[in-house]
């Protein structure tokens, strides 16, 4: 079964605390570190990353991109991120594709629950994220470890050389 995640890109920003932080200096550093976060996550769950941007900060007609293989959304003036939510649970919900909603706003999470969707609060999507990091660091941390060494003592400096002509420099 294919897993998709929407996010509702400014109340989890509000929600988490190095994002809201970001906030208050530079809204733009706050959603681009939002996207990282989100690609990271979806390189390492799987799931399919739908993150919404309501017209609230950035004015203008509707607009869709792709970023880190993200698909971002900032929807039109004057339409709310919850409204453009309700209308991708409509599109992206069938039998084969589960749908998870993060979001701390109770009203939407009731009103996709009751469209099929799963609700996912900031609060969980951020303590999912952490561990993830924390997974990710643990595998790289035995991959060092388990790193195979070199049967033959060689030189480091010639060590080096041979790294330079790996890396093709």
């Amino acid at each position: 079964m294919k897993e998709v995640l929407i996010v509702d890109g400014y109340n989890v920003i509000g929600a988490w605390g190095e994002l809201q932080r970001l906030k208050e200096k530079d809204i733009g550093q706050a959603r681009d570190r939002l996207i990282e976060v989100l690609a990271e996550y979806q390189a390492f769950t799987g799931k399919h990353v739908i993150l919404v941007f309501d017209a609230y900060y950035v004015r203008g007609v509707e607009n869709k991109q792709q970023k880190f293989n993200i698909e971002i959304i900032y929807t039109k003036e004057k339409e709310t991120a919850d409204e453009c939510i309700e209308k991708l649970v409509k599109e992206v919900k069938n039998i084969q594709t589960q749908v998870y909603v993060a979001t701390s706003d109770y009203a939407e999470q009731r009103t996709i629950f009751g469209q099929g969707a799963l609700r996912k609060s900031a609060r969980e999507l951020l303590i999912e994220v952490q561990d993830m990091d924390r997974e990710i660091h643990i595998s790289l941390e035995v991959h060092r470890k388990t790193k195979p060494q070199a049967k033959i003592k060689i030189d480091k400096e010639i060590m080096e050389k041979f790294e330079q002509m790996r890396r093709g420099e």
